[in-house]
């Protein structure tokens, strides 16, 4: 996908926003027991904050391990690339999830205990997951390939 430090800023700023803020709408949709039109605009309250930290850890950090992490099941050479994408999209899920509900912990739950970090992980962890693979990597992924759409030689 990204094929330099540009496009893979860029693919990493589209991804993290939209994937935090569809865990967040889920989040505060699980706080108010259900999702109105309330839901989503109480969500972008914490976009300002959350899409940052997501960014930095991804870009700087997650991003390198989950795919040395991939590269340890997947082969270049051998395997087809949407599976590298998809193990890839795995490893970095299994890796943010925990730190990002760590920090959502911190950051904006009442209790900051040991317990309501691991509640928050196992109750985001199956959507995120499922969010990633089926809606929000499929979606960027394609508002990606639109903004750098490459020009096929035809000749």
């Amino acid at each position: 996908m990204p094929k330099n430090k540009f496009q893979d800023v860029v693919f990493t700023i589209i991804m993290a926003t939209i994937m935090v803020y569809g865990m967040v709408v889920y989040n505060v949709a699980l706080n108010m027991g259900g999702v109105s039109g309330a839901t989503f605009l109480a969500a972008l309250h914490e976009l300002p904050i959350m899409v940052p930290i997501a960014f930095v850890l991804e870009f700087f950090i997650v991003g390198k391990i989950a795919r040395g992490l991939a590269f340890t099941v997947m082969d270049p050479t051998k395997d087809r690339p949407q599976f590298i994408t998809y193990a890839i999209s795995i490893c970095i899920c299994c890796i943010m999830c925990p730190i990002m509900s760590l920090v959502a912990t911190i950051l904006f739950k009442d209790t900051k205990t040991f317990g309501t970090w691991i509640q928050t992980w196992t109750m985001n962890f199956p959507m995120a997951l499922l969010y990633q693979l089926f809606y929000c990597g499929p979606f960027v992924r394609l508002i990606f390939r639109t903004i750098f759409c490459e020009k096929k030689n035809t000749k």
